[in-house]
């Protein structure tokens, strides 16, 4: 590769790519150098000159005049220097051009390869910093190809040289939930992380975050602000329970989330595809927040208990299964969406005494708030979290 190909290429790649001719330009010298010394044993100091004007490179060993010569790779006599020039004296450099024929070796085989690297290193960095800034965010992603043996999707999300290939696990696809290749897709971006093989981009189609994002798409008052989706609790495929709440007294937070005749909360129904969607007053007493948590059940009393954040909760006995709900769903999103560990019981058991256990003898049951931490490595799925911490756009 020729210095007016190098020069060339470069032009190239900052007029189609957008990446600096500079920073390409850096990469080369570093890489020209490098070559040289692995090549000559004993160089210290090489320098390449960059000619602008005739687009043209040249290459020069350091040298530093001494008295006796130590390393001939790095030093020259001041006798052998004087042949060059009477100016020189001890402590001066002296720089000798490499050939021409071997300097343009070197830039041959180094040349094309450093280019072709240095593309692939600010791609991957362009599409990191893309995707970076998009964390907690919704994409829309077009299914490429399904795995036959793990069912993991690989989704083609962005357009041109932005785009990048994301996996959608197994376990991070709504249960029940089919998708075919072509088929377009929204999906929760949940983390982008720097590899040596480039930008790793985790999504999710289970995450909590994607149902406050939809909600954000679809309510104009949560997008701006007068409606605060305050925490989110979800078993994707079946059932969301969401807080929500408003410091306009003259607004109505959950009829903005449920819309003229249900249409807002039904588009995003069908994008989860039938995923039942409970929208909640959010309340800063606990009690009252933990009342309509419960809902479609009724609440007697909710009374809090010293021992951490948890309470009692007493439920006409004709609704305590509609409090637990079927397989414990209903007080598990409850819990989980208020963060208190709640003890259901039917009203008619109100004098008996505490339970020791998670589940007692007089028909009581205890569910926790399930406190997983938030983490790839750790866990197979994401757990429901409250979404205070994902507002840090």
């Amino acid at each position: 590769m020729k210095c007016d190909e190098i020069f060339a290429a470069l032009d190239l790649l900052e007029k189609e790519r957008g990446i600096p001719r500079n920073f390409m330009m850096g990469k080369i010298i570093q890489a020209l150098i490098t070559a040289y010394k692995r090549d000559h044993e004993g160089v210290e100091n090489v320098i390449v000159d960059v000619d602008e004007e005739k687009r043209d490179l040249k290459m020069y060993v350091q040298k530093e005049v001494v008295e006796e010569v130590e390393n001939p790779g790095s030093q020259i006599s001041l006798a052998d220097a004087h042949e060059i020039s009477a100016r020189y004296e001890v402590g001066s450099v002296v720089n000798f051009p490499v050939k021409n024929v071997e300097f343009g070796r070197i830039a041959a085989g180094n040349g094309k390869q450093v280019i072709i690297q240095g593309l692939r290193e600010a791609e991957h960095g362009m599409i990191y910093d893309e995707f970076n800034s998009k964390q907690h965010e919704i994409l829309t992603g077009v299914v490429t190809r399904i795995d036959p043996r793990s069912d993991a999707v690989s989704l083609r999300i962005g357009t041109g040289s932005e785009s990048t290939e994301a996996l959608l696990p197994l376990n991070e696809q709504v249960p029940g939930e089919t998708l075919t290749e072509g088929q377009r897709v929204k999906v929760y971006l949940v983390e982008v992380r720097r590899t040596t093989r480039g930008p790793q981009i985790f999504i999710s189609r289970t995450h909590p975050g994607l149902v406050k994002r939809l909600f954000e798409l679809e309510v104009p008052e949560i997008y701006d602000g007068t409606v605060e989706v305050r925490s989110v609790a979800r078993e994707a495929g079946s059932r969301t329970k969401m807080a929500v709440w408003s410091e306009d007294e003259n607004v109505d937070p959950i009829g903005a989330c449920v819309g003229p005749r249900g249409q807002r909360v039904a588009a995003i129904v069908d994008e989860l595809h039938g995923e039942k969607i409970d929208i909640i007053k959010y309340s800063e007493d606990p009690a009252e927040f933990i009342a309509a948590a419960l809902a479609p059940a009724d609440v007697v009393s909710v009374t809090l208990l010293d021992e951490g954040k948890s309470c009692r909760v007493l439920v006409p006995d004709d609704q305590l299964s509609l409090a637990i709900g079927k397989e414990g769903q209903n007080a598990r999103l409850a819990a989980r969406l208020t963060g208190y560990k709640i003890d259901i019981r039917p009203a008619s058991q109100a004098d008996a005494d505490e339970p020791e256990d998670t589940e007692d003898e007089d028909g009581g049951d205890d569910f926790d708030t399930d406190d997983d931490v938030f983490d790839f490595d750790d866990v197979p799925s994401f757990e429901d979290i409250s979404l205070d911490d994902l507002d840090d756009k």
